[in-house]
């Protein structure tokens, strides 16, 4: 079983920096890939994200450094801008896993949700606004946008969860790996400054 776990992660991870999949929909390619019943156990986040450091060593390893400095400071760049909703970088940009066919997904933490759509308006952004599971598996509002990012000469896609102002708090906790899942303004400039 843990054989097949594994193979399915490495499919997965394959999708996750060649197609810029999310590891869910990354499992759920792979085992189509592998001919294998949707009902396949499949290994767990941790075991994909092993996985994709992995691929990105063998395959990646001259381009994706180049990559991911481009989409912290893009990152950096949106979360000085929205700076009063106290953002929080996470996903592979904040990890290390990211490529240039990644999203950037920042965390905001407001006392209301419409101030930063409004904010948004006035800068003369578009974005697209729908209902995502949030930190706590509860619907959080997300706007969506498209970013032209200079440095990777393309298009990004930015992420903005927007969340009650009280739940940085538990956003901080650490995860299996003791690793924090996120991090503010002056943590994503250290990781570009080292």
């Amino acid at each position: 079983m843990t054989d097949l776990k594994d193979e399915i992660a490495a499919s997965a991870a394959q999708c996750v920096v060649e197609e810029g999949l999310e590891y869910g929909p990354a499992k759920r390619r792979a085992l189509k890939v592998l001919g294998l019943p949707p009902r396949t156990p499949l290994p767990n986040n941790d075991q994909v994200e092993a996985k994709v450091r992995e691929y990105i060593e063998l395959f990646c390893a001259e381009t994706q450094p180049v990559e991911l400095q481009a989409l912290r400071q893009h990152a950096l760049m949106w979360m000085t801008r929205l700076a009063e909703f106290r953002p929080y970088l996470g996903g592979a940009v904040w990890h290390g896993t990211a490529t240039r066919l990644s999203d950037i997904y920042l965390q905001l933490f407001c006392d209301d949700a419409k101030s930063c759509e409004i904010e948004l308006i006035n800068k003369g952004v578009d974005f697209e606004a729908r209902s995502v599971n949030g930190l706590h598996g509860e619907p959080v509002e997300a706007l969506s946008i498209h970013s032209f990012c200079d440095a990777l000469g393309e298009e990004i896609g930015v992420h903005l969860l927007i969340n009650d102002y009280d739940d940085v708090r538990g956003a901080l906790k650490l995860d299996a790996q003791g690793r924090s899942p996120r991090g503010d303004l002056a943590a994503v400039n250290q990781l570009i400054k080292a």
